[in-house]
């Protein structure tokens, strides 16, 4: 089972609608809450770690969860205001966010707060994001990260998902980035991160520098191109893995996309019982660029609808035999 811990809010979506111009449409949303709606949808079992405001809005970021078969059992709801997230989106441009999180639900997230232990089945623990810019939370999931590594050494899965606004001190998150990623067994990386995290780096020698951080598998999604992996084996040899793009026929936004790459390439894994240390440092590059291709499926699927909705196991087959 893999377990997503972090942010769960709404995202305030920028929409057009006849008649009004361009108005915000909630929904929600947040990196890790995404990537577990992604898991559930392909089928893969997944819980959702996390605390979530007892507000309307809370209700509806859970009941989103239940619908698309990610537990709940790990949710904490409480009093606080859930956080909101307003993203403007543009044609043909990433798009811009502005958050509002001062004493919200998902950033209380504190020690006291997480159970003990984790559910004996969890494979693997995802985490990243603006949680990891918010405290409690980041520290919280620092110490949980910690802690598992020392028990359970279930599989880390990092994505930074990085939003220059939420960090104001970069000299003082790279050296917590440099933490995390070492403890991390993958990191999952998009090329607009690579562009704050390792600025002028080509993504493959930004790859190898995660890798020389400790973490055993390093994938850069690197949009309309693809997404390129790296994997640092147990004898010290390194593969390296490339998957094209897959095309729709229509691009909407791109939304959830990274979120959506990464549940799938996680629920991939999970399903084939690849979610291991040994079975990811055993994989084979055909393997490998399965996963890949598979992730990149469903990112494209996502990309062809409005917000983050990542698509069924089905739905990305029928794109692969198209």
């Amino acid at each position: 089972m893999i377990v997503c811990c972090g942010e769960a809010l709404i995202d305030m979506i920028q929409t057009p609608v006849d008649g009004l111009g361009a108005v915000f449409f909630p929904t929600p949303g947040g990196c890790p809450y995404n990537t577990a709606i992604a898991i559930g949808r392909l089928g893969a079992p997944v819980q959702f770690l996390g605390r979530c405001s007892n507000d309307f809005f809370g209700d509806i970021v859970v009941k989103r969860l239940r619908d698309n078969q990610v537990g709940d059992d790990l949710i904490i709801r409480c009093k606080n205001n859930t956080t909101l997230a307003f993203i403007k989106v543009e044609e043909d441009k990433e798009p811009q966010y502005a958050f509002y999180t001062e004493g919200t639900a998902d950033r209380s997230l504190s020690a006291e707060d997480l159970p003990s232990p984790l559910p004996p089945s969890t494979s693997c623990i995802v985490f990243g994001s603006i949680s990891m810019t918010m405290e409690p939370l980041a520290s919280t999931i620092e110490s949980l990260i910690a802690q598992v590594n020392t028990q359970m050494k279930p599989v880390i899965a990092f994505d930074p998902n990085i939003r220059p606004i939420m960090i104001p001190n970069r000299d003082a998150y790279m050296e917590r980035f440099k933490k995390w990623a070492g403890a991390s067994t993958m990191a999952k990386i998009s090329a607009e991160d690579f562009e704050f995290l390792c600025p002028g780096i080509e993504p493959e020698q930004a790859l190898r520098t995660i890798l020389d951080l400790g973490t055993m598998l390093a994938i850069c999604t690197l949009g309309p191109q693809g997404a390129i992996a790296m994997l640092r084996r147990n004898d010290g040899c390194i593969t390296v893995v490339s998957a094209p793009a897959i095309p729709v026929s229509r691009i909407v936004d791109t939304v959830g996309a990274g979120d959506t790459f990464h549940g799938a390439f996680l629920a991939w894994l999970e399903l084939r019982g690849k979610m291991s240390h040994a079975a990811l440092a055993a994989l084979s590059e055909a393997d490998l660029r399965d996963a890949l291709a598979f992730a990149n499926k469903a990112a494209s699927i996502a990309c062809s609808r409005h917000g983050a909705e990542p698509p069924t196991w089905e739905e990305a087959e029928r794109l692969s035999a198209s």
